[in-house]
């Protein structure tokens, strides 16, 4: 099971026991009015109610206890509706509230030391710090708000936010800058300059995000309430209309009969759902530990139609990986392949990890004892290589190529006549060329080469099926640029890119009516983001991407915009899913009131009863019923959503409407059936039978 689906358990007791009270809280019309077609169920609740007590109010004849009776059943059964509909958004909300209390505990007020432009320090509270405040964390502390690292450099531990075990580095200028308030430095120290004020951080964001606090009706979601609400409209005026004809053919229908069937043709199924497919599709987002500033910017991943990505660690790792080992002057590629493990051994970086992997499918004889037991010498920025002391006082590096020549010439050493060809020719494909050295003697390169993630090219081929176009941005030359593109699969690319290239292709495919997607962390990364219609900002990104932004992921993992494009479908495809099964509802339940309605009055109307019904009393209520159950009954699905499976929309639209649609008609008149097979001998046993 994934870390998505173990999080995603669909209910608990304390958000079952929430919901329940939610569900009673809602009753208030002020709150259900925001909800047009269930205030139109609880209305007909209230009539039904005043009905029971006074059963001659609005002229309806009968006997007076079976009156009674029949509205008070009515009544019932209506609060049960608006209660169930009430639940399915509450338990929606609760899913979010218990992520958020979560979050909450994360966040703790702790003391920060302020660095003040005298250079002494003042201890404040982290709720007292304010934006541009320069604070120095040191490790073991916990960074107190969102910010900047200005100096230093440290690991950060950021599971309290992302879940992930592995501590991150964290530094002063670049793309890794950037820090978030809960985290904490594990070791070394930071000096961090606030970027975000008390209660706006990520993390306050998030927590009110799933709280529901600032979540807002989405366009669709609005588009899709007017709808209902004209269809509502429809509805009622048909049902008023047909009291007085029923009246002029000799029809007495009592008036909870008419709210019956008024409830029951308006439809109840998806609005009682809508607020909870939204809430849920945010749900999943953020469980997906992706902040999305709206509900629009999710829904508009549904709908992208072209996908921009950059290539260094989107496309492929950034961590460059050892590709193959190219000797120079008279030197062997044995030889070289040994040196160059044996002075990889402890070096714990990808770039030293993959070199001895690679040593090893050649059959290396460098992994010696004499080797792991050396003198690591790490990588610093001053020397630009690394390697080991062996304890004979041989000396083996390997780094960048001006630093080992000018390490060999001090030495007294020659260098080879081919070194910066073959240099040249790495970096020309793109690679990194990393020259070896033992003592004053140069033995080859090792070429580093930036590897495509495994299984992106099956990634992109789901993503092209979804109609989605993918276009990779990079620096590298056409060349480089060209071979990777064709190995990871996308369908087209832009070579040696400079931000204003990101933007023009944005508005190029937007100018066509396109909707674009884009991830990104850097600085220069931000008008791009801002211009696309979805942005994913990585939360180790820079402050000017985030803020560019209108997602932000918290596990940083370029790729995962992805996973969010199909959340969006998802969202919209539920929300269309259960419209259809909603709607195609009301032909079962018109089958089984309206023959009860007219049929001992208008026996030719016989005809019309396929569903053939116990009594008529019995059949409006199991249409009743089956319209209250059915509402609980799909809450996990729209908590969870549609499951989504890449295909043309023509074949998806199809797909859904055999099953929503077709499915929505079967599936009441088998429900309605079996309800009246069970409550028509109550019916008949507290004297509704006829």
């Amino acid at each position: 099971m994934s870390k998505q689906e173990k999080q995603t358990k669909f209910i608990t007791s304390d958000i079952l026991k929430d919901a329940l009270i939610g569900s009673v809280k809602k009753l208030n019309p002020a709150y259900m009015i925001k909800n047009p077609v269930m205030f139109v169920v609880e209305i007909g609740f209230f009539i039904s109610l005043i009905l029971t007590i006074f059963p001659t109010l609005f002229g309806d004849i009968g006997d007076i206890s079976h009156l009674r009776l029949y509205n008070g059943i009515v009544a019932v059964i209506l609060l049960i509706t608006v209660l169930f509909a009430n639940f399915a958004e509450s338990v929606a909300e609760g899913r979010g509230r218990a992520q958020a209390e979560s979050l909450k505990k994360t966040k703790k007020d702790t003391q920060a030391r302020v660095i003040k432009s005298d250079g002494s320090e003042e201890t404040l509270s982290s709720n007292e710090l304010k934006k541009g405040d320069i604070v120095l964390v040191k490790a073991g502390e916990m960074i107190p708000n969102d910010g900047e690292v200005i100096e230093g450099i440290a690991s950060v531990d950021e599971s309290a936010i992302t879940g992930e075990s592995a501590p991150v580095v964290r530094e002063a200028g670049g793309d890794f800058a950037s820090v978030t308030g809960g985290t904490t430095v594990v070791s070394d120290w930071l000096k961090i300059r606030i970027t975000a004020d008390p209660g706006e951080s990520f993390l306050d964001k998030m927590i009110k995000l799933v709280e529901g606090a600032s979540r807002q009706k989405t366009p669709n979601e609005i588009a899709l309430t007017t709808l209902l609400v004209g269809l509502t409209i429809i509805f009622l005026l048909v049902i008023v209309t047909l009291y007085p004809l029923a009246g002029y053919s000799g029809v007495q229908i009592p008036i909870s009969t008419m709210i019956a069937l008024a409830v029951c043709l308006i439809p109840t199924t998806i609005g009682a759902l809508l607020s909870a497919i939204g809430i849920a599709g945010m749900d999943r987002v953020t469980r997906f530990n992706v902040i999305a500033m709206s509900g629009k910017a999710v829904e508009a991943c549904g709908d992208v139609n072209t996908m921009i990505l950059d290539k260094t660690g989107t496309i492929t790792y950034g961590n460059r990986l050892a590709a193959d080992f190219i000797p120079v002057g008279v030197e062997s590629k044995s030889d070289l392949t040994d040196y160059a493990v044996m002075c990889s051994l402890n070096d714990e970086t990808p770039e030293g990890k993959s070199t001895v992997e690679l040593g090893k499918e050649l059959n290396t004889k460098g992994i010696t004892e004499e080797a792991k037991n050396a003198t690591f010498i790490e990588f610093s920025a001053q020397t630009r290589m690394s390697g080991i002391d062996l304890p004979d006082g041989t000396t083996i590096r390997k780094g960048a190529s001006d630093a080992i020549i000018e390490r060999v010439k001090k030495l007294g050493g020659v260098i080879p006549r081919d070194l910066e060809e073959t240099v040249n020719k790495v970096a020309a494909l793109g690679g990194t060329p990393l020259v070896v050295c033992v003592d004053e003697r140069i033995y080859g390169v090792i070429y580093l080469k930036d590897t495509v993630k495994p299984g992106l090219v099956e990634r992109f081929a789901r993503l092209r099926q979804m109609g989605i176009k993918t276009i990779m941005c990079t620096g590298d030359n056409p060349l480089t640029a060209a071979t990777i593109a064709k190995e990871a699969g996308v369908d087209s690319f832009i070579a040696e890119c400079k931000p204003e290239d990101k933007i023009e292709a944005i508005k190029k495919e937007q100018a066509e009516g396109k909707l674009v997607a884009m991830t990104g962390d850097g600085t220069n990364d931000a008008p791009a983001l801002a211009q696309a219609d979805v942005g994913l900002a990585m939360n180790s990104g820079t402050t000017a991407a985030k803020e560019a932004a209108n997602m932000v992921d918290l596990d940083s993992n370029p790729t995962k915009i992805l996973e969010v494009v199909e959340i969006g479908k998802q969202l919209l495809i539920t929300r269309g899913a259960l419209t259809t099964f909603s709607i195609a509802n009301d032909i079962a339940k018109y089958f089984a009131i309206i023959p009860a309605m007219f049929t001992l009055a208008i026996p030719q109307m016989q005809i019309l009863n396929i569903m053939h019904l116990s009594t008529p009393y019995s059949a409006i209520l199991a249409a009743l019923i089956f319209n209250a159950v059915i509402i609980p009954l799909l809450i996990p699905l729209a908590m969870r959503g549609v499951k989504y499976k890449p295909m043309k929309s023509e074949s998806m639209l199809l797909r859904n409407i055999l099953i929503y649609g077709l499915g929505g008609v079967v599936v009441p008149f088998i429900g309605i059936k079996l309800i009246d097979l069970i409550i028509a001998p109550l019916v008949m046993a507290i004297g509704l039978g006829m």
